[in-house]
């Protein structure tokens, strides 16, 4: 492992030597665009996203960090083991190989922090951990990918974009910071910039999606199984993540928070390490994969949402459909009349002198005078 290289002759992909391939123009351009885009949307999403965390939750979290312990294992645990699992299955090229590899030991990205608060998840766990994996990235990236490069024989060594990490570590906390301090002095304007955000949020990923697969179009690789790997790989983080979860005796809430952090990964971040480590023709055949992950994430996290949504109004309609019963039962006794109010009660109070616990005795000293008339008649 290597540290950031900022000259262009330190890394391969940066040198000027080597003349890019089309495609990979096509890449710089898509690169360009998911920057510029990613710099606003984390701006303004983690600022909206900010007011709705609260200081003495968050700070609860940071005490009993169970459910960053929870997020961290499944972040740095699971998503490196099965993209190591999936490489071998597969059987991939050791670029392609590799390439999976990296996007599983990235942190988790800010993609699910909107996704979190559109299932009704915990904002103040998922922005924690969001945050958390970004710090641990620094020294739980260059270890899994050691560990796990191990029996590779890779030629040239990983380059860890530590300049990236620290971007978005800034990125993430000082706008979170400005957003909790809003919500702190003025909750009443921090909801409705919660609303705002959330549908810029939304609107944002929708650009980010058709931006990739319009500039991407002429570079995606024609290898199904890349394209399998891209597809099932973040279904994988999400379903471990949210078993995962539930096995720790999480509460529902956490569970749906740790299962979208865990299969939402930083794809910036992915580009960047594989650019800086890897030549350009080498790149043609790697960067395929953050791409199309990026794009799958995106859907599964749409779809996720969209369940939730039904499944949260179905709730809502059979709570309404009991309510509606019960209102009905009540009015229905609030018009019985007073005979028959008056007679239900005589046979309730009958029903409660005779199933009483004296009953037996009841019983046969009433029966007993009764038996004494009728043998004298």
């Amino acid at each position: 492992m290597t540290a950031n290289c900022s000259s262009s002759s330190a890394c391969p992909a940066n040198s000027s030597e080597e003349e890019l391939p089309v495609g990979l123009e096509v890449h710089g351009n898509l690169e360009l665009v998911f920057t510029v885009v990613t710099a606003v949307m984390m701006g303004l999403l983690m600022f909206s996203l900010g007011c709705s965390v609260e200081f003495q939750k968050l700070w609860s979290h940071i005490r009993r960090p169970w459910g960053i312990a929870v997020g961290l294992l499944c972040q740095f645990g699971l998503m490196p083991l099965t993209a190591y699992l999936l490489a071998i299955s597969f059987s991939l090229k050791p670029a392609q190989a590799v390439a999976v590899l990296v996007m599983g030991c990235c942190p988790g990205g800010t993609i699910s922090n909107i996704f979190t608060f559109w299932v009704d998840g915990d904002m103040d766990l998922s922005i924690t951990m969001t945050t958390c994996s970004t710090v641990a990235a620094l020294g739980m990236m260059p270890l899994c990918l050691y560990l796990y490069t191990l029996s590779w024989n890779l030629e040239q060594n990983l380059t860890i974009p530590y300049q990236n990490i620290g971007i978005t570590l800034v990125c993430l906390t000082i706008p979170v910071a400005f957003g909790v301090y809003v919500n702190y002095r003025w909750p009443k304007q921090s909801k409705i910039i919660l609303k705002i955000g959330a549908i810029v949020g939304g609107v944002l990923l929708l650009v980010v999606a058709v931006a990739g697969v319009v500039l991407a179009k002429g570079s995606w690789n024609s290898d199904i199984t890349l394209l399998t790997i891209s597809f099932i790989f973040p279904l994988i983080g999400h379903v471990t993540g949210f078993l995962l979860a539930l096995l720790t005796h999480q509460s529902w809430q956490r569970c749906r928070t740790i299962s979208l952090e865990t299969g939402a990964q930083n794809i910036q971040m992915c580009v960047t390490m594989l650019q800086l480590s890897f030549t350009a023709k080498q790149l043609v055949q790697m960067l395929s994969f953050p791409l199309a992950y990026g794009l799958f994430q995106l859907l599964d996290g749409f779809l996720i949402v969209a369940a939730y949504k039904m499944y949260k109004r179905r709730l809502k309609n059979e709570h309404r459909k009991k309510n509606t019963c019960c209102e009905e039962g009540c009015h229905n006794k609030k018009s019985t009349s007073p005979k028959e109010t008056g007679a239900f009660l005589e046979v309730n109070e009958e029903v409660t002198i005779t199933s009483g616990p004296s009953m037996p005795m009841d019983l046969h000293t009433t029966l007993e005078p009764t038996g004494h008339i009728s043998s004298g008649t």
